[in-house]
């Protein structure tokens, strides 16, 4: 394993409880209010009629549910990731049922994903989710690199991180294969675009 590697590995560990330990201390009064709505600035970044790639939140990720109704009552095709295998490619598809989420199945890291017959699709505007992120729009995922792989696969796609504001970190090992975020949203800001 290399320094990188081991620095990125230590710096997920702390990162993953520290996201953790703010999502659990939330009042739910709170967690009920917070990523209900894109702010302005960000739907500033967003195309008429583009597709938009969501996810389904876990662990403490920042909750990208309230999204997905809001952008599909507003006209716009809402797709989630499938993730077959750990060593397979991320595809996107089509969530028809942001609601009640009677579309999703469980997939194999216990996150709910599109059926296999979902239609898959290609979003212009991903929503990511992440551990850490700086104010230059570098972010460290979980590790197994889905997200910048596609995003590599992509070029030209809207990537806009989700993050709580506790996930801001000064500084991240970077390494040719990270890709950039266009913008990130926290509960009380967007930074960006970069």
């Amino acid at each position: 394993m290399t320094d990188i590697s081991q620095l990125k590995q230590a710096l997920r560990a702390e990162l993953r409880e520290r996201r953790r330990t703010h999502a659990a201390a939330l009042p739910q009064e709170v967690s009920a209010l917070v990523f209900s709505r894109p702010p302005r600035p960000v739907l500033e970044l967003i195309p008429d009629n583009a597709v938009i790639g969501l996810y389904r939140a876990a662990d403490g990720e920042a909750p990208a549910n309230r999204y997905a109704r809001f952008f599909a009552e507003t006209g716009h095709k809402v797709a989630l990731p499938r993730i077959p295998a750990r060593s397979a490619p991320m595809h996107f598809h089509i969530h028809t049922d942001p609601f009640g989420e009677s579309d999703l199945q469980e997939g194999p890291y216990g996150i709910m994903q599109p059926a296999l017959d979902a239609e898959q699709i290609v979003p212009n505007v991903l929503f990511v989710p992440l551990l850490g992120f700086t104010a230059r729009g570098e972010r460290i995922g979980q590790g197994a690199g889905f997200y910048d792989r596609w995003l590599a696969g992509h070029p030209g796609t809207i990537a806009i991180g989700m993050a709580w504001d506790v996930q801001e970190i000064k500084d991240l090992p970077i390494e040719a294969h990270d890709i950039p975020l266009t913008a990130i949203v926290t509960p009380t800001r967007m930074l960006g675009p970069f």
